[in-house]
Formats: C-alpha cells, sequence, structure tokens
C-alpha cells in the first residue's frame, strides 16, 4: 500500500530539527559515568570533598562535549579517520583514569595507548563492515 511522502516513518524517532535523543543521551550518560568514577577515584586517594566535586564535574562535562562533538561530526568522516578519532578520545580518557590513581606515566600511557588501539580496531572494524563505503555515482 502507498503512503503519503509526509507521512513519519516508525523506527527511530528524531526532533524537528533531525536530532534523536540520542545523541545527547549517551554522551551525557557516558560523561556522567566517567566523571563519578573519576571523583572515585580521587575520594580513594584521600582529595578533599570540595577537589573530588570539581574534578568529577569537569572531567564529566569534557568528555560529554568530546563525545556529543564527535557524534556529531562522524558522518563527514572517512571511517578511518572515524576510527582514530574513537580511539585516540578511549586513550586520553583511560590514560587519565589510570594517571589518578597515582601510577607511573609510563603505565597510564601504555594502558591508555593498548586501550585505545582496541578501540581503534573495533571500530575500523564496525565501521569497515557495517556501512557502505562504495563511491556514489
Amino acid at each position: 500500500m502507498a503512503t503519503h511522502a509526509a507521512t513519519p516513518a516508525r523506527g527511530r524517532r528524531a526532533h524537528a530539527r533531525g536530532r534523536s535523543v540520542l545523541s545527547w543521551a549517551i554522551p551525557v550518560t557516558l560523561g556522567a559515568a566517567y566523571g563519578l568514577y573519576a571523583s572515585f577515584i580521587l575520594r580513594n586517594n584521600g582529595a578533599s570533598g570540595t577537589r573530588q566535586f570539581w574534578y568529577g564535574l569537569i572531567t564529566a562535562v569534557v568528555l560529554t562535549v568530546l563525545c556529543y562533538g564527535l557524534g556529531r561530526i562522524q558522518r563527514r568522516m572517512l571511517p578511518l579517520v572515524r576510527a582514530v578519532a574513537y580511539g585516540a578520545l578511549t586513550a586520553a580518557a583511560i590514560g587519565l583514569l589510570v594517571g589518578l590513581t597515582d601510577s607511573s606515566v609510563l603505565r597510564s600511557s601504555a594502558l591508555g595507548l593498548s586501550v585505545g588501539l582496541g578501540m581503534f580496531v573495533s571500530a575500523f572494524y564496525i565501521f569497515y563492515t557495517h556501512e557502505d563505503t562504495r563511491p556514489v555515482g
């Protein structure tokens, strides 16, 4: 049965400007969890409540903004560049969390790079196997 072109499609729902709720809900959730975990790590290392609160809030806001920004521009990137961006963001986030545990810079860098490399490989695989990368025309 044919439908009118103005009939809303089933499935994902988007706002009037074309942005879904998940475009901001996922970065906010990731940022909140990251900020709470960073605050928890600082608390275990003996930081004061004020320092713990502000550090957790700042890390949450920064990660939220970076995730939201990456989500907004990811469709304009090549799959390889997008995988590098996801890997770099993951490496920096994990490296910072490990660095908060009073471990050495070498250990936090190595763990951040290894997790970031794993994220790069995973994202690269997903982007190239689940997307149509053939040239249009």
